[in-house]
């Protein structure tokens, strides 16, 4: 699978073991700019901001479908919180800079980091027809809430693979518009998640294999009618620029708070990851607003690592984590993925940091943590990066990754943002059996 000059015989022994580590990429480029090409086409800053646009367009249709869009104007936004007390239980020491969390688990509508590229795929979708059937114009973009606009877009399907958040979101952004909603989930998938889009009139499909099989027999429908619209989490641009606008508004929650990025004062980002269109699309933002002075590290089950499985091949075949003997079996559901999205790989690898693994104990040990110490309430998947300051701080390969980026006489001003996302709409009961768990766990 691998040259092993690139990748050591203890990372490849850390990965088959399913020992938590962390792992630099040596193909990040010195000026940390993304991969211009997706599939053949080209991608750059441009599409980050004509993404935002569309949002910011189709605001006021946003907090027509949903009022609990009021208090951000008709955003997807969340908030980026300090947190202080997570930064001392976690073991960020002061000298090393300041811990915040981009708070997507309480993203509003779908209720994580899926609403911003689910949403904003439909949104492109249904603008689409709207224009090309003159029922909006550009300016206009509010008729597509008329009778007239949820007549012809009731005659169209929007479908998605998912192992829950992704299906949540462009379902009820899909059902919200008039569209016939369908998301085909994998058997790991949340049996609340799946009620939850019931409760929304969705038609949900459930499958016996795992994400990548619901994926495929999602694709196989769509392709048989001409009016269904496919949401390919593993090609889709459009989803992809969705996620990457989060990157321009947290530029203006930096600048809210005086927080300056540049080669003195750096910014560490952590996300979890599961195919790599989510993170993928934050850090490809990330990478466009902030350059080099960014450093974005994605989180990922021991079981499930399929992105840095991706990144370290080097046969071109982007091979799954079956391929190298793990079986994908995590309580992370939203992490559950056991082949990358190639697209996402490719824009990432001249930009990603590194990539760290985490066993399940630890997820739920940190659920019970965040809740102790900032009352924030998390799903499983959504804890995953909470030990990237760690890594990159009290590990020599986290430190030796310091050192060759000249930043060590820097950290004292850095800025390090956990990438919180999902965990607003986890029913009571399971929250509870989480924190539970949690609790027993010993660091």
């Amino acid at each position: 699978m691998t040259d092993k000059k690139i990748v050591s015989e203890d990372t490849m022994t850390a990965l088959h073991q399913r020992n938590p580590f962390l792992w630099i990429n040596p193909d990040r480029a010195k000026s940390g700019e993304p991969g211009k090409l997706w599939h053949d086409r080209v991608i750059g800053k441009s599409d980050i901001h004509k993404t935002y646009k569309r949002f910011v367009r189709f605001s006021n249709v946003l907090k027509t479908l949903f009022p609990e869009l009021e208090g951000t104007d008709g955003f997807i936004d969340s908030a980026l919180l300090p947190a202080d007390t997570l930064q001392s239980a976690l073991g960020l020491a002061k000298n090393n800079g300041s811990l915040f969390i981009k708070a997507d688990h309480s993203l509003p509508v779908a209720g994580s980091i899926k609403a911003r590229g689910g949403i904003h795929e439909v949104l492109e979708f249904a603008e689409r027809i709207a224009l090309e059937n003159n029922l909006i114009t550009v300016d206009t973009p509010d008729d597509i809430t008329n009778p007239d606009s949820r007549k012809l877009l009731s005659k169209y399907k929007v479908s998605v693979g998912s192992t829950g958040n992704l299906g949540l979101s462009i379902g009820i952004i899909a059902s919200a518009l008039g569209f016939e909603a369908t998301v085909h989930m994998s058997a790991d998938a949340k049996e609340w998640k799946k009620q939850r889009l019931r409760d929304r009139g969705v038609n949900v499909v459930e499958h016996d294999g795992d994400y990548a099989a619901a994926v495929a027999a999602g694709r196989t429908a769509a392709e048989k009618d001409p009016f269904c619209h496919f949401v390919d989490d593993e090609s889709s641009f459009s989803l992809f620029a969705g996620y990457s606008a989060a990157a321009l508004r947290l530029k203006e929650q930096l600048d809210e708070k005086s927080i300056t990025i540049n080669k003195d004062n750096p910014l560490f980002v952590y996300i979890p990851c599961g195919v790599g269109g989510a993170p993928g699309g934050i850090a490809f933002g990330l990478a466009h607003t902030f350059g080099s002075n960014v450093h974005c590290f994605f989180a990922e089950p021991t079981a499930s690592a399929c992105f840095m499985v991706a990144m370290m091949d080097r046969s071109g075949t982007n091979p799954s984590v079956y391929d190298v003997g793990l079986d994908n079996r995590t309580e992370a559901d939203g992490l559950a993925v056991p082949k990358a999205s190639e697209c996402a790989v490719n824009v990432m690898r001249p930009t990603l940091s590194g990539i760290f693994t985490v066993e399940d104990d630890t997820l739920f040990r940190h659920v019970h943590t965040a809740a102790v110490t900032e009352e924030i309430r998390i799903e499983p998947s959504a804890a995953a990066a909470f030990d990237g300051p760690r890594w990159l701080t009290k590990t020599p390969v986290g430190e030796g990754y310091l050192r060759r980026h000249d930043l060590q006489q820097h950290m004292v001003n850095a800025t390090h943002i956990i990438w919180t996302t999902g965990g607003l709409f986890v029913p009571e009961v399971e929250y509870q059996r989480f924190l539970t768990r949690g609790s027993k766990i010993k660091s």
